[in-house]
């Protein structure tokens, strides 16, 4: 969970769109827009290098101490633009918060320990919404199956969330889902039986 703030040097921007967004990011540069609390949007030229060193380091819901031109702003990472295929930053979007502010985020959830045997654990839900302190937003939000038998659901009502972090998602959501693996591959092996049965009923194309 993070305490405290990454520092991050970065400049204002002036020139938009896709042309200076190209020519930005070949100088190591990662165009972003800063916005929140009733102010106008801010443009902004983050260090890639150094954001991308952040975001490794903290999570996508990373704090940033901004040091935007001598002027400190705190900021969350609210979204993350990246290359589907060259996996660079193509854009960022940071909203402005204060220390002691409560801000609402969606959390990685990491599935832990192995299920009883002849069982198969699925994972209904990558993230869950929760609300937390600006400087303590949990990285990731573990569920723990070992031993868990067949039949056993968990839902967001029974994470166990860090103290100060409470959950602002649908309590009946589903986040892990322990089945019979048996039942699954015999299912599975229905539906295969089933179409060669009916390939094999087909009427044979005439040459």
């Amino acid at each position: 969970m993070a305490t405290q703030a990454s520092k991050l040097s970065v400049s204002t921007r002036t020139e938009k769109g896709k042309g200076a967004a190209r020519r930005a990011r070949r100088e190591g540069k990662v165009p972003a827009v800063l916005y929140g609390h009733g102010t106008d949007p801010q443009h902004l030229h983050l260090p890639a290098r150094d954001f991308a060193a952040i975001l490794r380091n903290n999570g996508l819901n990373a704090i940033i101490d901004l040091d935007i031109e001598g002027s400190s702003q705190l900021a969350l990472t609210k979204q993350v633009d990246v290359h589907p295929i060259r996996n660079y930053i193509e854009h960022a979007d940071l909203l402005i918060v204060r220390r002691g502010e409560k801000v609402t985020v969606e959390v990685a959830i990491v599935v832990e320990g192995d299920a009883a045997p002849g069982t198969l654990v699925v994972q209904d839900a990558s993230v869950v919404e929760v609300e937390a302190d600006a400087l303590s937003i949990p990285e990731q939000i573990v569920v723990n199956v070992e031993d868990a038998e067949a039949g056993t659901s968990i839902h967001a009502s029974d994470l166990d969330l860090p103290e100060g972090v409470t959950l602002t998602a649908d309590p009946e959501t589903l986040i892990v889902a322990v089945n019979e693996a048996q039942a699954v591959a015999t299912e599975s092996e229905a539906t295969e039986g089933a179409e060669e049965e009916a390939a094999a009923e087909a009427p044979a194309e005439s040459e």
